[in-house]
């Protein structure tokens, strides 16, 4: 029997009575579809799937992307791993959505836990709709119309400025060129207008003095923040967050070091941005 259980006001929900380990039915398959539309994020728990079932899950979605700045899983240059160790720590504070950078971004993402702290490691989502529909009737329409740039080699100076970086990441910075996109898009499924820009990969605001643009962002990467527009997921082994990279943007939490944490992610190609 499937169950529902949202999580907060503005998205998110624990999703159970769906076992992803076995190849979905097309019931199945049209109800994650929507239950993505309705709730954002959707989570499952006690979900032991291998990287093929993971694949396969995603590809129900539609066509696949590859991350070009990650190691990936053997055999699978799809599924990218996100792994963080008391050697080797990755930290990624900024509240983002995957790959804005691209001129197709992600229209989702399916992320595994695979190692998991005892303690701390939690991921924050933030549903962009509801950021859209917080902002006052004039703001919105001052927003509309509006485009920004994003930029791979913004989100990933830090890599870069590392010793090797640069040329580790060369082939990734010449396959990726700064992209433009709406400040405000529409999704394509439901309709809603919301907030597309992310301080991770949006560098400025087209047609505005530079003052103007960075506070501009400023107010937009604080506004998105606002508790009641977010969700908080504890992550145990074996879960899997699907979520809609259209209309979510999510963060991090480390405050685990110097536990083990890997999770190990597949993205779903989207369509450009309006």
């Amino acid at each position: 029997m499937l169950e529902i259980n949202p999580m907060a006001g503005a998205l998110g929900a624990e999703i159970h009575g769906i076992d992803l380990s076995i190849e979905l039915s097309e019931e199945n398959s049209q109800r994650i579809r929507k239950l993505l539309n309705e709730y954002e994020v959707i989570f499952f728990r006690d979900q032991d799937i291998e990287p093929a079932r993971q694949k396969a899950l995603a590809l129900s979605f539609g066509p696949l992307q590859t991350h070009p700045g990650y190691d990936t899983v053997e055999g699978f240059p799809e599924i990218t791993i996100l792994e963080s160790t008391a050697d080797k720590l990755t930290k990624i504070e900024a509240w983002h959505a995957d790959m804005t950078f691209r001129e197709h971004p992600p229209m989702a993402t399916i992320l595994k836990s695979v190692i998991v702290p005892a303690r701390g490691g939690d991921t924050l989502w933030a549903s962009m709709t509801a950021a859209y529909d917080g902002l006052s009737y004039h703001m919105q329409n001052f927003l509309d119309g509006l485009t920004a740039v994003h930029d791979f080699s913004h989100g990933f100076r830090e890599s870069l400025a590392e010793e090797g970086g640069s040329e580790r990441l060369a082939d990734a910075l010449a396959a990726n060129p700064p992209v433009k996109h709406p400040v405000i898009r529409t999704h394509p499924e439901t309709g809603k207008k919301l907030i597309f820009v992310n301080s991770l990969f949006t560098t400025h605001i087209e047609g505005l003095r530079k003052k103007e643009s960075e506070a501009l962002l400023t107010f937009l990467f604080d506004h998105i923040t606002t508790a009641e527009y977010s969700c908080r997921f504890h992550w145990q082994p074996h879960c899997i967050a699907i979520w809609d990279n259209r209309s979510t943007q999510h963060k991090p939490i480390d405050d685990y070091f110097p536990a083990h944490r890997r999770l190990e992610r597949i993205t779903v190609d989207g369509d450009k941005p309006y």
